[in-house]
């Protein structure tokens, strides 16, 4: 690897860390942010995506050895002082590992779904717009086995750099795609063989009575309103049973009670 000290927080080799907070409601250009080291092995480790250069805390650069001997040998290391890197990042980088990674080109809901075996439990989200959620229903899904992620156009950003972070990585590793039509999707889908649940309070079957078929997709919407009634009415729905008087669960401890119960090793 090519260490490379740096003492200027202006220096144009790291403008891609600059502002990180900023940065990360502008965007950057097919750029993402990989932040501390579960993270960092995680994006050395993908095969999707590409890192492009990694910026370190000097205090943490001897733990990184072994995290690092997995980097492209020309894979651009920087290493800064506490103060230089609070300064390029805006804020006080306590964890003292960043990594900035390339998306490369999206990859169309309809060949992912090519690629999937005959059998495959996904999941559907649709109007995930909160990053802790996203990161932990993908976290939820690789913890429990899932196939891939699928998300509509109204989903946030998976590899926004909180997204990222609590996911533990998992974004970097669960194949995702966008749709831009639900019922599309939800027809090719059927095409294809998928079992197709929603999660919802409301939900016709409990889920400890719903078994899964040997291709399933699991639909999780957005907190409060919930998946749109279109798809209620148009999918098998199933619910998590509550304490009487309580019918309100984070979708993102949802999607572990689901994906645990429909998981692979289940029947």
């Amino acid at each position: 690897m090519r260490r490379i000290r740096i003492d200027d927080p202006q220096d144009p080799r790291v403008a891609a860390y600059l502002d990180i907070r900023e940065r990360d409601l502008a965007g950057r250009q097919g750029r993402f942010v990989a932040e501390g080291k579960v993270v960092l092995e995680m994006l050395l480790a993908a095969k999707r995506f590409a890192a492009e250069s990694v910026l370190v805390l000097e205090n943490r650069l001897a733990g990184l050895d072994a995290t690092l001997r997995k980097a492209p040998a020309d894979l651009p290391v920087y290493v800064a002082a506490s103060e230089v890197m609070d300064r390029i990042a805006g804020f006080h980088m306590h964890r003292g590992i960043l990594a900035i990674g390339r998306k490369g080109e999206a990859q169309p809901a309809e060949a992912l779904l090519d690629t999937l075996p005959a059998r495959a439990l996904i999941v559907v989200l649709v109007g995930i717009a909160n990053h802790d959620n996203m990161g932990s229903i993908f976290r939820n899904a690789a913890a429990f086995g899932a196939d891939a992620v699928f998300l509509d156009a109204t989903c946030c950003d998976p590899l926004y750099r909180k997204a990222i972070r609590v996911s533990v990585g998992a974004a970097l590793k669960i194949p995702f795609a966008s749709f831009t039509e639900t019922v599309g999707f939800t027809a090719a889908l059927d095409r294809l063989g998928f079992g197709q649940f929603a999660l919802s309070p409301r939900g016709q079957t409990d889920i400890r009575d719903a078994k899964r078929t040997e291709r399933l997709a699991l639909y999780l919407g957005t907190e409060g309103e919930g998946l749109p009634e279109m798809l209620l009415a148009r999918l098998r729905t199933v619910r998590i049973d509550m304490t009487e008087g309580f019918d309100s669960l984070n979708v993102a401890a949802a999607s572990a009670i689901a994906l645990h119960h429909f998981s692979a090793s289940r029947t």
